[in-house]
């Protein structure tokens, strides 16, 4: 059974093989749709546990028929493929990339679809860890990379790692920007294909404006652009069309489907237009949109982080408000059973939510926020309506207010305000993290500098510590750790900064010097004794004379 297994699972691998490196050459003696239905039936067999002897028998012949017909590029054959074939579209992987191990089906399915429509273009994948001479002749660079050729011109794919957004990326290269749609059948037949498109309407393809729905088709890389002439075939791509002489629409395959545009026909505007609009109204945040995310022209973007079973029971409701602000603000949902997807954005929050949990961001500024109130239609209105007005107050991470004390005080990020800046004290800050190599010699001196000064009675300086890499202040921006500050009583808007190379004189001579404090006369037996501070055996002592 394990042999068996061993087939099937190779023949399923090479099936994504296959489909996703066509032909240079046209020697082999068989048909390619044989070999890619002979490949799906062992994948069905095997799915069904049927796959006998005999199966296997077809499985091996399926990948020997398989193998004969693909062209695996390597140092020899990679750069004379590039020169010797009008259009060739590459796919640059790494054995070990698991990114690379994801684009593999989809640029397979791209394939199988763009060789479906008649495309000339050739396939083919170069493992660039194996051949790294040939990679770098061809320009792979890193993994996984899509070029496609074009009569020896190189052009990197840099869309949404997705079956249609290659597809559309490569009939653009290699046609038409946009495709014409000239009757009502085809109109039915490109309707069934269920991806976002950008429908034109134009009566004998000409004049300025057609000019510049062409060229915005050129420009956009991901979204499909079709136009017609003919108003009854537009009205079955979009049915809002009325009495226009031209239209442009945007059709998606969610429930919010159709946005009409009503700017001026100008590239810039035009793309505008489909880059606000091409997104849904919930996204669903993935490993393969997140750098569409991260980069759309939508800059607040507003989070909803809860388990699939939870989130069925907001959808609808997010959806509401999200009607409210298209274009203006991108409402994602995060499925935090994804710990990969999830966890590096609750870590920016310093939140471990055991509820579905609502945040936003404004990515030109960098700016967090927090939904603390119940989510609810109302609620999450209200919050994003504030975020739009940038009436949202910012949220910083912060550890419970703790409840200990101690010669070194515990600042957490809801209590810097109290404990630091409208403390009627001098106030010595150390900024340390977890992490940082150097944080925990300088703690060390920190607290015997502390004790020094506490047994000194000096009661107008307070030391004080605070872990950044869980506490955010809008007035404590660190970037480097340790970092020591002090923040003299009569003005805690300009702390003052100590080098984080100073030994432990250093600092309480620069802590004496900064806050004026005088040497301190004591009487002890009789004797006058002089209070210094000098280092022995790592210990701060008062010096008897």
């Amino acid at each position: 059974m394990r042999a068996r297994r061993v087939v099937a699972a190779a023949a399923v691998l090479l099936l994504f093989a296959v489909v996703a490196v066509a032909r240079l050459d046209l020697d082999d003696d068989g048909d390619d749709s044989e070999v890619l239905d002979e490949l799906l039936a062992v994948d069905e067999e095997e799915e069904r546990g049927e796959l006998g002897g005999g199966g296997e028998a077809a499985a091996a012949e399926a990948v020997r028929r398989a193998q004969s017909m693909v062209l695996v590029l390597d140092n020899d054959n990679a750069r004379r493929a590039v020169e010797e074939n009008a259009e060739v579209l590459l796919l640059g992987y790494a054995p070990w990339c698991e990114r690379s191990a994801q684009l593999m089906p989809r640029f397979a399915e791209a394939a199988a679809a763009l060789r479906a429509m008649g495309s000339a273009v050739a396939f083919a994948k170069l493992d660039g860890e194996r051949y790294p001479k040939a990679a770098s002749a061809v320009g792979v660079k890193g993994f996984p990379t899509v070029l496609l050729f074009v009569n020896g011109t190189e052009h990197q794919f840099t869309g949404l790692h997705t079956k249609d957004a290659i597809v559309t990326w490569v009939r653009k290269k290699t046609g038409a920007p946009a495709s014409r749609i000239q009757s009502k059948d085809s109109a039915e037949e490109f309707l069934k294909k269920d991806q976002t498109f950008a429908v034109g309407l134009f009566k004998n393809f000409e004049g300025a404006e057609y000019e510049e729905f062409v060229k915005a088709a050129t420009s956009e890389n991901e979204v499909q652009f079709v136009e017609t002439n003919d108003r009854n075939v537009a009205k079955i791509l979009f049915p809002g069309i009325a009495s226009e002489e031209q239209f442009l629409g945007l059709v998606k395959s969610e429930p919010e489907k159709f946005e009409k545009f009503n700017g001026a026909f100008e590239e810039k505007e035009i793309i505008q237009f489909v880059e606000l609009n091409k997104f849904p109204l919930i996204t669903v945040f993935t490993d393969l949109n997140s750098g569409k995310v991260y980069g759309s022209p939508i800059k607040l973007q507003v989070f909803t982080f809860a388990e699939a079973y939870d989130f069925e029971d907001l959808e609808s409701m997010i959806q509401e408000v999200a009607r409210g602000f298209k274009t203006k603000i991108m409402l994602i949902y995060v499925d935090t059973a994804e710990e990969k997807l999830a966890k590096p954005f609750l870590t920016l929050y310093g939140l471990e939510p055991e509820k579905p949990t609502v945040t936003a961001f404004d990515t030109s500024k960098g700016t967090k926020y927090l939904m603390e109130a119940e989510i609810n239609a109302k609620n999450l209105q209200d919050f994003c309506l504030s975020l739009l007005e940038g009436t949202l107050p910012p949220y910083f991470r912060s550890e419970p207010v703790p409840e200990e004390k101690g010669p070194i005080e515990k600042v957490v990020g809801r209590t810097f305000d109290s404990s630091v800046l409208e403390s009627p004290q001098n106030v010595f800050l150390e900024v340390h993290a977890p992490w940082c190599v150097d944080c925990e010699a300088i703690s060390k001196n920190v607290e015997k500098l502390a004790k020094h000064f506490n047994d000194l009675g000096q009661t107008n300086l307070k030391f004080a510590r605070i872990d950044a890499s869980v506490n955010e202040h809008p007035k404590l921006q660190i970037n480097n750790y340790p970092t020591l500050l002090l923040y003299p009583a009569q003005d805690k808007s300009n702390p003052i900064k100590l080098s984080k190379k100073s030994n432990l004189k250093d600092m309480a001579k620069f802590v004496k010097e900064k806050l004026q404090i005088a040497d301190v006369e004591t009487v002890a037996a009789g004797d006058i004794v002089k209070d210094e501070l000098y280092v022995e055996n790592a210990g701060i002592s008062p010096n008897t004379k």
